[in-house]
């Protein structure tokens, strides 16, 4: 396991916090510590996390850690505490947090190409903004933000860690506040294999796409909704692909609570499993504009973003402090465009509405939320470029077999089926629309 380290900077009452570039692969948009990875060429003094810390802290914010202690602009650094990344997660670090009392606060010159803000809060002012749903984090920080709020000058270490079981646990946390995500195994297209489930809802308790993979993995999620009071009294469904419905139906009749979608989303899932697959359960058709609940005061608004599938939807907190695109994009793995229910052009306009939205965060059905349009945005730019690319092999007349090994050079024979379905979408835009948005 990868190791890594962290600096609390410390002055009188305030914190020193940082917010990560939302262009970057790794957290982009999150808000952190500085800090980074312990290298090898870390290795070679006599203590691997000092010298870590000396080579990110200069690299990121300008500063020599070993001229600030001479200087006498240190007053002390402690150990805080260590967080493992859970095992759900395929990228895993074990983090050091170390305080460090500075006895002036110091301006520091801060990266730019990986850090988009940082800046002096009181510790209570930076709990408040993550309590407000503006601040993306990882389950560690929480955990800091509120211990510093409570006694900002403790040396006492604590235990930063999620806490979860993998063996009775779905895994749940809560990268803004008031959005808590649950991550259940689900029967989903690879690489990813969970799908997001999201529990929102200061008046309405709104369950979104609950979807595990197997009864074990839905009695698990049952459980574990029911440890963290999340009792849901609506579940609501973005579209209608299984890995985004599968076990919604039992949970519905498990909780007694009616199910939420879009009536294109009924009329499919009833066309491919009937009727009767509803059973008794109370249904209500969500369109667009309309507010499903509210979290943290605001309003959260349904929006219709088809193009992956036509009846899908997509949530909006009303400040744009986030919203759930659904499989407008994923941050692990691909989105999948064609078929009876997708349309290249109407996924071209949806992925640009969210842009001209711009919301702080976004949270796709599979992996990690992110801060900020870019994934969005690069996304709409490499569906663009395809496009050029498959509108100049319609010209050259070569065929869909051609464009695949010319597209895809790569691509695992498995999986030549979806990027065909792909293709199709892109040359029957192009046909009737022509490039471009």
């Amino acid at each position: 396991m990868k190791e890594s380290v962290s600096a609390i900077f410390i002055h009188k009452d305030k914190v020193f916090l940082i917010k990560r570039q939302n262009y970057l692969k790794a957290f982009p948009g999150y808000y952190s510590f500085p800090g980074g990875k312990v290298d090898e060429i870390d290795t070679s003094g006599e203590d691997r996390f000092v010298n870590a810390l000396a080579r990110e802290l200069e690299e990121e914010l300008g500063v020599d850690i070993k001229s600030l202690l001479a200087s006498k602009k240190i007053d002390s650094i402690s150990e805080f505490g260590v967080a493992v990344t859970p095992d759900f997660n395929p990228h895993r670090f074990k983090n050091y947090y170390f305080k460090i009392f500075l006895n002036e606060e110091i301006k520091f010159d801060v990266d730019e190409g990986e850090i988009a803000e940082a800046e002096w809060l009181n510790a209570k002012e930076a709990f408040d903004l993550y309590d407000s749903g503006k601040m993306l984090v990882v389950p560690p920080m929480i955990k800091i933000l509120k211990d510093l709020s409570r006694d900002i000058l403790s040396t006492e270490q604590i235990d930063p860690n999620l806490k979860y079981d993998g063996q009775t646990q779905v895994p749940m946390i809560i990268p803004v506040s008031g959005l808590n995500q649950y991550l259940p195994l689900s029967n989903t297209f690879p690489p990813a294999n969970r799908t997001n489930s999201f529990f929102i809802g200061d008046g309405l308790k709104v369950l979104i796409d609950p979807s595990p993979k197997n009864e074990e993995e839905y009695k698990k999620f049952l459980q574990t909704l029911v440890d963290n009071g999340h009792v849901p009294e609506l579940i609501f469904l973005t579209h209608h692909h299984p890995d985004h419905h599968e076990y919604a139906i039992e949970m519905c009749e498990h909780f007694g609570v009616g199910l939420g979608l879009s009536e294109d989303s009924y009329e499919r899932l009833s066309k491919k499993l009937g009727k009767d697959y509803f059973r008794n359960i109370k249904i209500r058709f969500y369109k667009e504009g309309e507010i499903l609940t509210q979290s943290k005061g605001h309003d959260v608004q349904v929006l219709s973003t088809p193009g992956h599938d036509e009846g899908q939807l997509s949530l909006l907190r009303a400040d744009n402090a986030w919203m759930i695109v659904s499989d407008l994009i994923q941050s692990v793995g691909t989105v999948v465009i064609g078929g009876e229910e997708g349309d290249m052009k109407k996924y071209f306009t949806s992925l640009k509405r969210v842009i001209d939205i711009n919301p702080l965060s976004i949270f796709p059905s599979h992996g990690i939320g992110l801060g900020g349009i870019d994934k969005i945005a690069a996304t709409l730019k490499h569906r663009l470029e395809r496009e050029e690319s498959i509108s100049k092999y319609l010209d050259e007349g070569k065929s869909e077999d051609e464009m695949l090994s010319l597209i895809y050079p790569d691509l695992p024979e498995r999986l030549h089926l979806y990027a065909r379905v792909t293709i199709e979408a892109h040359i029957s835009k192009i046909k009737r629309y022509g490039t471009g948005i």
